[in-house]
């Protein structure tokens, strides 16, 4: 598997931007007023993912946690099961790729209310689509800690080895 691509997810997002404005261009009308639950969902999903990302960043890089004292004797915390991190790591793509369809949807719907902010339901639907795109964009943010977090550090011969093949 590979890391996520941040220009495919913005490619992702900005599709889902055209395809939802062209379908509200003609639709909105018929929709009842979005809900604002969404932006504390995302948020508290992003929350989520983040303090998983440093823990598992702390555990992969063996850095000791600061609550314990340094003369128990503990050289640093458990470290994490292959098969955990891979399952992470996939989590933290489908996150980034899910968040960037959702960022999509409810940009084309701030694109296609911001000429309507003079009646009060599209102004509403604005505002609530506004904040469940940002919150998108901070758990594609997450997303992408967490999967950076997962990766394996790289060792001395690592370094030497992609030095050697940077010269040739």
């Amino acid at each position: 598997m590979k890391p996520s691509r941040p220009l495919f997810l913005v490619a992702l997002t900005v599709v889902f931007v055209v395809v939802t404005w062209a379908v509200l261009h003609t639709a909105y009308v018929s929709l009842p007023p979005l809900p604002w639950t969404a932006v504390p969902t995302l948020l508290l999903l992003a929350l989520g993912e983040a303090f998983t990302g440093w823990n598992v960043l702390r555990r992969i890089r063996r850095k000791p946690d600061k609550r314990h004292a340094p003369d128990t004797g503990r050289k640093g915390p458990k470290p994490l099961e292959p098969m955990a991190v891979a399952r992470l790591a996939a989590l933290g793509k489908a996150s980034a790729h899910s968040a960037a369809v959702i960022a999509g949807v409810f940009g084309g719907f701030a694109v296609n209310l911001v000429s309507q902010l003079d009646k009060p339901t599209p102004r509403h639907d604005f505002f609530v689509s506004g904040g469940t795109f940002l919150a998108a964009v901070v758990l594609v943010a997450a997303a992408f800690f967490l999967e950076y977090a997962c990766r394996v550090p790289k060792g001395p011969d690592d370094e030497e080895h992609d030095h050697r093949a940077s010269r040739a």
